[in-house]
């Protein structure tokens, strides 16, 4: 959009008139066509001055701001007119000749224009353009048609405008905005009288204005304003000796109390301070007189009500001055006042004295109905604590145990507070303390253990409490706790002192009814202090040489309760139990009956001095004296030291093995070997020696290491050049042996790797551990500090291979194999950390 569209040139009409032209022109067009073209030049007074600077010599070729004609802007200012409305002749007429003008452009067009003196040198465009511009000015300075024709033209277009404001939530015939407070006719103009200035003739403002601004105009009150205080200046035109019209004040008696509460509030002025006191005021401006230094006081509290000074006194007429009965009548006014504001002040607190009373009635009526709900609570508490046999009941009058139980509990339930504030719970142990004596003094624990249990559990539920924490028998002790220290625990001492330890069924059977029942602190002294010592000098009386009941039948079933606080006992039964065994021999098993118990009792350090020192020097002496003869075999001795394998840790039944068995026992093998022996019968003779281990001896590494070179020997042996030749077939049959042998072990220690992956397994899923065979080995190799890294690009058969420190291995369906001279060879995973360390 060319530059004309959004300012427009301004033309001056023949009046001196300036309106903005605002159609398209040559140089629009040659703009919007050549947009490339050379452009004018802006002058240095243009640059300066803008839209106010002298026009040029290309003035009608661009749009500006400049008229045809410099103005002289130092001419003086006219007021333009707000706009009169004409008389309907007058637009009619005027309407008239602009369609003749517009039906004479239309016919003849190239017609000159009508016979006009300021109008026949005018070329027809500039005619043209006069008219339009005369509209426009009969339009919008002073033909508004009160709303007529607006927005004609929305019927040659979509009606887009209106669209839109009917989706924003415009209806029609209502103002704009959220709540439709706009205007809906437009704004109005009001027809001046004459031609002056805005606000020469008052206001202006419309019917319409009043209606959509109803605001009170300040300039009138402004105006009324200023003419009430144009002529406070002048004197009174009556003189001093006219005639005023008097103004009295009235002041009400609420505005009385307001005063009183504002002024002199904490100071009460008496009847001496409103006598006769002439004070003359010099700090002001002018002299002030006041009759009371009350007045003086409070001359800043209400600025209008002053005491009127001597200048006003003087100013009043000379006719009337009574300057004593004035005095006396403010003397009078003020005492009222006095009296008005002390009244109020006494009424007002004695308002505030009958609210206090009542709300200090109202509390202690509440106070008095609560002392009323105590006391006669406390009179139900004293009928029902008067239950209670006292010490002048006979005996067998006063209630039973189970009665005073159910005394406690409706006092606990239904007198809480009462029970907890007079501390009732101390008097069960006086009430209950007979009652349960004489209940328990024919009971007999090892007879019947559960006598009395649930009066004692009744009694626990209802005297013991968890705020107090009792560690032992003193003074502020827990009713419950006191019960049972002061009668069961007497009645068990008696028991315990004249119970026999051996007899131990019935007392453990009674600690463990009764447990559960006794605080932490009375079952350890009970423990600790009445059985604990009763099994010390039972200990101490035992032989087991001679008494025929073992001592663990009656030591072993207080482990449960006792637990730890049987350690003082074990070294004397080790000592006992060592002395015994001086003389055994490996033949008398009763040994290992008596000592099989204790091995899980002891701890495993102690268990296995004991072994080493009493067990293992008997059982190497026996193995000395084993003789093996292939031909005539006697295996007793042989089957006294193998049924202590679960007595002995397998490190210290090896090491006895290897010492005093494997030794002879190969070397009758090599003597055999070596005077042309029958090979089925070496054969038979290696498989029956072997069958005499368990599996798990056969598991560990030594005693495997011994079977495996029993079988090297054997293949030596028939490789020799005499054994081989003399018997057919034996280097074959020792051959598929030893193979077997091998396979075997080589099953027994996978399936054994495989059961240890998977509980790895099971326990990594919990514990985040190996969850595969790899990271066994994994896991394994971090143990025994072994590199194990897989290599790259280096396959067998599709594997991935592996270093496992020095040796190459690979994995296929949780079995390792490792790089032999010439083959892939199958191991354990024991056989391989060996082979790597």
């Amino acid at each position: 959009m060319s530059m004309s569209h959004l300012y427009g040139r301004r033309e001056e009409e023949e009046d001196g008139v300036e309106i903005e032209s605002f159609e398209v022109t040559e140089w629009d067009l040659a703009n919007e066509f050549n947009p490339e073209r050379r452009r004018h030049r802006q002058t240095k007074d243009q640059a300066t001055y803008g839209i106010w600077a002298d026009k040029d010599s290309d003035e009608d070729e661009r749009p500006s701001f400049g008229g045809k004609r410099s103005k002289d802007y130092t001419a003086p200012v006219s007021f333009v007119s707000a706009g009169l409305r004409k008389s309907a002749d007058e637009e009619k007429q005027q309407q008239k000749g602009e369609e003749d003008s517009n039906d004479s452009d239309d016919d003849a067009p190239s017609a000159p224009a009508a016979p006009s003196p300021p109008r026949s040198t005018a070329p027809k465009k500039l005619q043209m353009q006069t008219n339009f511009r005369k509209n426009q000015g009969q339009r919008f300075a002073g033909g508004i048609q009160s709303g007529q024709g607006i927005g004609n033209w929305e019927k040659h277009t979509k009606g887009i405008g209106q669209k839109l404001l009917q989706k924003m939530g415009y209806q029609p015939g209502k103002g704009l905005g959220k709540n439709a407070q706009g205007i809906i006719n437009p704004i109005e103009a009001k027809l001046r009288k004459g031609k002056g200035a805005v606000g020469a003739y008052g206001n202006e403002r419309t019917k319409q204005s009043l209606t959509d601004f109803p605001v009170v105009d300040s300039e009138e009150e402004e105006e009324k304003e200023f003419q009430k205080e144009l002529g406070q200046w002048r004197k009174d035109p009556a003189g001093p000796l006219g005639k005023k019209k008097p103004k009295y004040s009235f002041r009400t008696v609420d505005e009385l109390k307001a005063k009183g509460k504002l002024v002199g509030r904490s100071t009460t002025v008496s009847a001496g301070e409103l006598a006769q006191v002439k004070v003359i005021d010099m700090t002001g401006r002018e002299k002030k007189v006041y009759y009371s230094y009350s007045q003086m006081s409070n001359k800043h509290s209400v600025p209008d009500e002053a005491p009127p000074s001597l200048s006003t006194r003087d100013q009043k007429g000379t006719g009337f001055a009574l300057p004593e009965l004035e005095h006396n009548l403010q003397l009078l006014i003020d005492l009222t006042e006095q009296d008005i504001l002390q009244s109020a002040r006494r009424l007002q607190h004695e308002k505030d004295v009958v609210v206090s009373l009542s709300h200090e009635s109202r509390a202690l009526q509440t106070r008095l109905d609560a002392e009323q709900d105590s006391i006669q609570k406390m009179e139900a508490v004293l009928a029902l604590v008067e239950r209670f046999p006292s010490g002048e009941t006979a005996p067998g009058e006063g209630p039973t145990l189970q009665e005073c139980a159910r005394i406690f509990e409706t006092l606990q339930t239904q007198y809480y507070e009462e029970y907890k504030t007079m501390g009732l719970s101390d008097l069960a142990v006086a009430v209950i303390h007979p009652l349960l004596k004489e209940k328990l003094c024919s009971w007999d624990p090892l007879k019947d253990s559960s006598y009395c249990l649930e009066d004692i559990g009744q009694w626990r539920a209802i005297l013991e409490t968890r705020e107090l924490h009792s560690s032992g028998p003193d003074s502020n002790m827990d009713p419950y706790h006191r019960v049972l220290w002061e009668v069961w625990i007497p009645v068990m001492r008696t028991c315990v002192s004249h119970w026999q330890p051996r007899m131990v069924g019935a007392m453990v059977d009674c600690v463990e009814v009764w447990a559960p029942l006794l605080p932490p602190w009375i079952l350890d002294s009970l423990l600790e202090q009445l059985i604990l010592p009763r099994l010390q000098r039972e200990v101490d009386n035992w032989n087991p040489l001679t008494d025929t009941v073992p001592i663990h039948s009656w030591i072993h079933p207080w482990l449960p309760l006792l637990q730890s606080r049987l350690e003082p006992l074990y070294p004397p039964i080790r000592s006992k139990l060592s002395n015994a065994l001086q003389r055994w021999h490996p033949s008398d098993t009763s040994a290992r009956l008596i000592l099989h118990p204790w091995k899980d009792v002891f701890t495993p350090g102690a268990w296995e001095a004991f072994m080493v020192k009493n067990i293992i020097p008997k059982l190497a002496l026996c193995l000395e004296e084993l003789v093996i003869n292939p031909h005539q075999q006697q295996m007793e001795p042989f089957h006294w030291v193998m049924d202590w394998e679960g007595m002995l840790s397998p490190s210290s039944l090896v090491s006895l093995l290897d010492k005093n068995f494997f030794t002879k026992w190969l070397q009758v093998l090599c003597s055999w070997l070596s005077n042309s022996p029958n090979y089925e019968e070496i054969t038979k003779w290696y498989l029956g020696w072997k069958s005499m281990f368990s599996d798990v001896l056969l598991a560990l590494p030594l005693i495997k290491e011994k079977f495996n070179e029993a079988l090297d020997i054997m293949n030596r042996a028939v490789s020799s050049g005499m054994g081989g030749y003399m018997q057919p077939g034996a280097r074959e049959n020792i051959a598929y042996l030893t193979q077997t042998e091998r396979r075997k072990d080589f099953q027994y220690e996978a399936m054994q790797e495989r059961r240890d992956a998977e509980s790895v397994a099971h326990r990594g899923i919990s514990t985040g551990g190996p969850t595969n065979f790899k990271d066994l080995i994994q896991t394994k190799a971090e143990e025994n500090n072994i590199v194990f890294m897989p290599l790259v690009a280096k396959r067998h058969e599709g594997k991935q291979l592996y270093t496992f420190g020095r040796i190459v291995i690979y994995i296929d369906r949780g079995v390792v194999f490792v790089q032999g001279e010439k083959t892939w060879v199958p191991t354990s995973l024991q056989s391989l950390i060996d082979m790597a360390k």
